[in-house]
């Protein structure tokens, strides 16, 4: 056997459990597991992982293609939770389920399910507790002087000899844990997983237990069998300290790991009639476990995941091919990768990343190279220039952006591509067959471009599907065109909708919201409520209008209603206000025109965004797009929608004059708000009103605010233009140049037309003839010319000075 046998915790009387304590996703422990399986020959492995789904090992083992994973979701009034348990081919607990099962054991899971209450803040079971209790780990490390608990890994035990592993990986795990108490879920844990050992060894007799467990529990686990006698069944007396007892000998009363206390369906000692602990049950509504496909990438710690293990490619080759074939492999995935991507890879660079990599190995105590040898090699051949960051193998976490393109693909090199596939015989839930129903029935079930005419029914359901599945993240179905809004006039979508591998991954995951794509998609909408921001919140509203989840909507639409009269940012209240009344006013084709509660956003959000407007205070500030944006909804609000808002229009001008007069207000906010009784037919005297703007400095920011409101007000009313090119013209060159930019960005609310008819204008003030179009495109940035003139004014000024003009 590789290895030394793992020590055994000895029972009072009763043949010892033997423990493996390991690494999730470790190959070397995956070895150990299968040499120990092979050289114990146990009545009984028992595994962490889930023991609600002991009753569904056989379709656990129905022959799919790994990676793979049970995905588990919950979901009731207090919270919904998803979690994955995954397994790639080198899986420890993998290892051990197959491998026990055929060398004849009786094959169990044994921790609590993953919805239970310990697993509330962690959506994977195999998240490494080490990550948690890292003090030992950073000693380690130093001590070692490697960076990180991966390499470190590597170092102690991936690129070690086997000989010795089992008191190393001991070794190491009570080091980890240490005297420190652990965490209420891990110990909520390990209190249920000590049970079912201590089940196990009084049911084997003088036959051998396995149990493979992560690391970090293993000494507690030895702890806690050894110190409690073990569960007996049949109804046999259980001593005083055991499941029988209120604390389990541990201190943690039985409801605290989710076993039943008042006896109701379940024996009052939480062991079945053979003996077993109870497992603890979920309503069928409640939630489900599903098996899903998965991927390396996915397990990958460089993208996010944390399972500790990094490199999930890289480990399956150590799997397969050891740790001199893993580098070659690694080495030559590289290197096509960069091919790939045009970047010249020399044979000499080969040579030199080899020999860099065996050295560094040497040096490092390492008979073949080590994964970070290899990564340390290839980077001090191919990478010449500096890193502004440093490579992601010597710290933990994601790729960051900006990442050098070799070291990009080094990390897609170490992830891989490889996805799990399920066998065809494998359970899934309802969603599944439900979305490939409902897909052939609408005529979606094909790839390609789908253009759809909202104003069709049939096209409308087609798009409400679309939409759910577009909620839900399931990919292959993207929009590439459609209305933006519910004022949008153009009524015709254009999909993609393209086979993509994750798919039925996703909707397995979907199902954990629902049984329909409409159930489905409104539950997911109405997670996304509680708590949401006032810009979210409207973008839920449309997408719930789009899906066509009408009781979303409505609760959307009551939070709303509260929220927008507390609201605090003109800017937010401005797109939620312009979001709803284009609902309300147009949107005929999906079917939210006209409705009251829509009705009564628009009224709340009008007199909030008066409210605000008002208290807008502050000196001179570029123009901001935002609110003049606000100002523009509150106009159409007050203008369209009188039938609904309480706001007369009196009043709401009344308010904006007050604004436009009061200097304290940055001038954009006080041209808007002079624009917006202009728009609306109150008389104004705009002509007084241009020529009296403020100085070159903010006149721009004015403008921008007037014909952000009045853009069509200034184009037709006698004598406003003309008043702009004197302003305009009267400017000294220095002040031009200071009023310019901001100019530029007031005229730039005028679209293309428009301002070709303010240049003919223009020219027809200075008998010019030509093609105002010409005018408008310049073949040099008006900016500069403007710079140049200020540039030859000086220069004239320097030569009247000195005589030589």
């Amino acid at each position: 056997m590789a290895g030394a046998a793992p020590r055994p915790s000895p029972v009072a009387g009763l043949m010892a459990a033997t423990f493996l304590g390991v690494r999730h996703h470790s190959p070397a422990c995956a070895r150990l597991v299968r040499d120990t399986i092979a050289e114990l020959r146990p009545a009984h492995v028992l595994i962490e992982g889930p023991s609600d789904v002991n009753e569904r090992l056989d379709e656990l083992l129905l022959g799919h293609e790994l990676p793979i994973a049970l995905y588990t979701y919950h979901r009731d009034g207090e919270r919904s939770h998803a979690s994955w348990t995954p397994f790639c081919d080198y899986s420890p607990e993998w290892v051990a389920l197959t491998e026990g099962r055929a060398a004849g054991a009786r094959v169990r899971f044994i921790d609590l399910p993953a919805w239970h209450p310990a697993f509330a803040d962690r959506d994977n079971r195999y998240a490494d507790a080490e990550v948690r209790y890292a003090e030992a780990v950073d000693r380690l490390c130093r001590e070692f002087a490697v960076n990180n608990v991966d390499t470190l890994w590597d170092h102690l035990v991936e690129a070690a000899p086997a000989d010795g592993l089992a008191e190393r990986l001991d070794a190491y795990f009570d080091l980890v844990r240490g005297d420190s108490a652990a965490a209420e879920d891990d110990r909520a844990r390990e209190a249920y997983m000590a049970r079912w050992v201590r089940a196990a060894v009084a049911e084997a007799g003088d036959h051998p237990v396995l149990v493979v467990t992560g690391g970090f529990h293993t000494p507690a686990l030895r702890a806690l069998t050894a110190s409690t006698p073990p569960l007996t069944k049949g109804g046999v007396d259980l001593p005083d300290g055991d499941v029988d007892s209120p604390t389990d000998g541990v201190g943690l009363p039985a409801a605290d790991i989710g076993l039943p206390t008042d006896g109701v369906g379940f024996p009052e000692d939480g062991v079945d009639g053979d003996g077993w602990p109870v497992v603890p049950k979920i309503a069928d509504r409640a939630g489900a476990s599903y098996l899903v496909p998965y991927s390396h990438r996915r397990l990958d710690s460089f993208t996010g995941y944390q399972s500790g293990m990094p490199s999930p490619e890289y480990y399956h080759w150590l799997w397969t091919d050891g740790v001199e074939g893993a580098a070659a492999r690694l080495l030559e995935s590289v290197v096509r990768r960069l091919r790939a991507r045009k970047v010249a890879v020399s044979t000499s660079d080969l040579i030199a990343a080899r020999a860099l990599a065996d050295g560094l190995a040497r040096l490092r105590g390492h008979d073949h190279p080590a994964r970070v040898d290899v990564l340390d090699g290839l980077t001090g051949a191919l990478v010449s220039e500096y890193l502004d960051q440093p490579p992601p193998w010597t710290r933990r976490g994601p790729l960051l952006p900006g990442a050098h393109p070799a070291v990009v693909e080094m990390v897609a090199a170490l992830s891989g591509d490889r996805v799990g596939r399920l066998h065809a015989d494998t359970p899934a839930p309802p969603l599944v067959s439900a979305v490939q129903a409902e897909l052939a029935a609408a005529g979606l079930d094909r790839d390609g471009v789908h253009r759809l005419d909202l104003a069709r029914p049939d096209d409308l359901h087609r798009s409400r599907v679309l939409h759910r599945l577009r909620v839900l993240d399931v990919p292959g179905f993207s929009r590439e065109s459609g209305p933006r809004g519910g004022g949008d006039p153009d009524p015709v979508e254009c999909w993609r909708i393209t086979f993509h591998v994750h798919r039925d991954p996703a909707l397995i995951e979907a199902a954990a919201h629902g049984a329909t794509t409409q159930e489905a998609a409104g539950a997911k909408l109405a997670e996304l409520v509680p708590g949401a921001e006032l810009p979210t919140l409207s973008a839920l509203l449309f997408d719930a209008v789009l899906c066509g989840v009408a009781a979303v909507s409505d609760r959307v639409l009551g939070i709303l209603a509260d929220e927008v009269g507390r609201a605090g940012d003109l800017e937010s209240l401005g797109r939620v206000l312009a979001d709803v009344l284009s609902l309300w006013r147009h949107d005929r084709l999906l079917g939210a025109a006209g409705a009251p509660a829509l009705g009564e956003v628009v009224d709340a959000a009008v007199t909030r965004a008066l409210w605000l407007a008002e208290g807008v205070q502050g000196g001179p500030a570029p123009a901001e797009r935002g609110r003049l944006t606000a100002l523009v909804a509150l106009r159409d609000a007050v203008r369209h929608a009188s039938a609904v808002v309480g706001v007369t229009a009196e009043s709401a001008v009344a308010v904006t004059r007050r604004i436009s007069a009061d200097h304290r207000v940055p001038p954009d906010l006080r041209g808007a708000a002079f624009g917006f009784g202009w728009s609306l037919g109150f008389p104004v005297d705009a002509v007084d009103a241009v020529r009296g703007m403020a100085a070159p400095a903010t006149m721009g920011d004015w403008l921008a605010g007037l014909f952000a409101l009045a853009r069509d007000e200034v184009l037709t009313a006698e004598g406003v233009v003309a008043v702009l090119d004197e302003v305009v013209g009267a400017l000294a060159e220095e002040e031009f140049l200071v009023a310019l930019p901001a100019l530029r960005q007031a005229f730039a609310f005028f679209p293309p037309a428009e301002r070709e008819a303010i240049a003919r204008m223009l020219m027809a003030r200075r008998g010019v003839e030509g093609s105002a179009r010409a005018l408008l495109r310049t073949p040099v940035d008006p900016a500069v010319l403007a710079e140049a003139g200020l540039l030859e004014a000086a220069v004239r000024r320097v030569l009247v000075r000195e005589g030589l003009a």
